[in-house]
């Protein structure tokens, strides 16, 4: 099955960070976000797998309480239920894998 970017819905998810559900199937989802310098995503937990690739920009990623300079090329995961966030240093995309797929992000 093909997704289209030009067909995933943007949806302004926080002041300055767009994100768009690219992909998705039984088990799994792709999205893409697409940040502003200076945007936080505030501690949070799901019940989700999450595994995310910086495709450009730097990016401060907490996860259990520690604190990851990321930048282009980086990954990481963050396990269900623990919390995790960020601090964006500069325009960023980020593209999340999430396990089962979030509801909310459909």
């Amino acid at each position: 099955m093909i997704f289209k970017n030009s067909d995933a819905k943007p949806v302004q998810a926080l002041p300055g960070l767009i994100r768009r559900t690219l992909a998705q199937g039984q088990s799994l989802m792709l999205c893409e976000f697409s940040f502003d310098a200076n945007v936080t995503v505030p501690v949070h937990t799901h019940p989700h797998e999450q595994v995310g690739y910086i495709v450009k920009g730097h990016v401060e990623m907490t996860i259990a309480g520690e604190k990851y300079d990321l930048h282009q090329g980086d990954s990481y995961y963050a396990p269900s239920n623990v919390p995790h966030g960020a601090f964006i240093h500069e325009p960023s995309i980020i593209v999340d894998t999430f396990c089962p797929p979030r509801e909310d992000y459909r």
